[in-house]
This record gives C-alpha cells, sequence and structure tokens, in this order.
C-alpha cells in the first residue's frame, strides 16, 4: 500500500472549559503550547495546514496555512476533518491519506505519524491512536478517499461524533506509551500545572530545557 499522508493541526474549538480563547497559543514552559507540538512531532516535510477559526493573524507567528472550517457553526472536530481532506483533494492530490492531530497536547510522541502509518494496513480504512486503554479519535490517518462520504454526514446528516462516523469502517487503535500520558490534553487551568510539572521534573533530569 502507497501512502502518502499531509497533516491537519485541529485548533476549531472554543474552549469552553479553559474560559475561551485559544488553548494552543497559551504559554506553557516559556513557548506556546502549539510550538510544543511543533517541536516534538517528527513531519518530515509534509503539507501542514492549521485548522482554525476565526482571525488568521493571531497565528502569524508560526508561518503556518490556517484554514477556517468549510462548514459554519463550529460543528466540531468532525468539521475539521473534513476542511482537511477537502484541502489535501484539491491542494495535494497526489496524497493518499491525512493525519489529524489536535494542537492541546504537548507531549506527543514524536513517531506519531510514522506509527500510525505503519498500522494501516489491506481492509483498514483509519487507525486511530491509544494510550493506556484509551482512544483518542482526532489522532488519526484518514483516506483521503473518505472526503464524500464525511461530507454527507456532516451536512446532509448533522452528524458531529467522530465514533458515530468510523463506526461505518473498518477503523482500528495503535498503542503509545510514555509518561506523562501522551496524549494528556490541556481543557483546564488544572491541566496547564500538571503538564508544567512533568516539565520541571524532565528539567530536573535533564530530559528538557525551560529556559
Amino acid at each position: 500500500m502507497i501512502i502518502k499522508s499531509a497533516v491537519i493541526l485541529l485548533a476549531g474549538g472554543q474552549a469552553r472549559r479553559m474560559g475561551g480563547g485559544d488553548k494552543n497559543l497559551m504559554m506553557l514552559a516559556g513557548k506556546p503550547v502549539l510550538q510544543h507540538i511543533l517541536d516534538r512531532v517528527d513531519f518530515d516535510n509534509r503539507p501542514l495546514m492549521l485548522n482554525a477559526n476565526g482571525d488568521p493573524s493571531r497565528y502569524a507567528d508560526f508561518e503556518l496555512l490556517v484554514c477556517a472550517d468549510v462548514i459554519d457553526g463550529y460543528a466540531g472536530p468532525l468539521a475539521g476533518i473534513l476542511t482537511g481532506l477537502e484541502w489535501i483533494a484539491e491542494y495535494h492530490s497526489d496524497f493518499t491519506h491525512m493525519i489529524s492531530l489536535a494542537t492541546d497536547a504537548p507531549f506527543l510522541p514524536t513517531d506519531l505519524i510514522a506509527k500510525l502509518e505503519a498500522s494501516l494496513d489491506i481492509g483498514v480504512d483509519i487507525v486511530q491512536a491509544m494510550s493506556m486503554s484509551r482512544r483518542h479519535p482526532v489522532f488519526a490517518i484518514w483516506p483521503v478517499a473518505l472526503m464524500g462520504a464525511l461530507r454527507q454526514a456532516v451536512i446532509d446528516e448533522g452528524l458531529r461524533k467522530i465514533d458515530d462516523f468510523t463506526d461505518r469502517y473498518e477503523c482500528v487503535t495503535t498503542e503509545f506509551v510514555g509518561e506523562p500520558d501522551p496524549f494528556m490534553n490541556l481543557n483546564r487551568p488544572d491541566d496547564f500545572d500538571l503538564a508544567m510539572q512533568f516539565l520541571q521534573a524532565k528539567n530536573e533530569n535533564g530530559q528538557v530545557d525551560l529556559s
């Protein structure tokens, strides 16, 4: 199976549990959460797009292509995934798959993309990340060929939950391990405090530079 994957960074939510705003622009150990992700994950010069609604200029410092949802109304992660698939189909038509990942998880595995790709097999449509016996549906690899079916599901059927869509296909998981949980996401102020504790502990052990 020949796989060519572009990447979409999902940042289209409203961060209600954080009180609104952009979680990925909040500072953690001296740099925005989004920068932690860009520094950790090996994107290997793949096409890369940030899905974010609102004024794209707030991400100007990252020099990323920013695209809003292709449908209105903050329709959730499926809207972002659809946006990414349609972007690839229009501008990178030689790519077969899309990696999706959320931008509020600063401890992502460095081999996230490679392992998702390697887990695709004959008969498998979608691969999702798993850690600590928990699936993480937004961290996944999707075939661009599902674009039309997803558009119909989101727009015509009003589908909003990722699981409701992926249940229609052969969707498997691949396990990741790490301390802390590599998919720990920052939803509340307490999560930032906990993330900082992990980073400080790593710094004391010489594993990370917080300067």
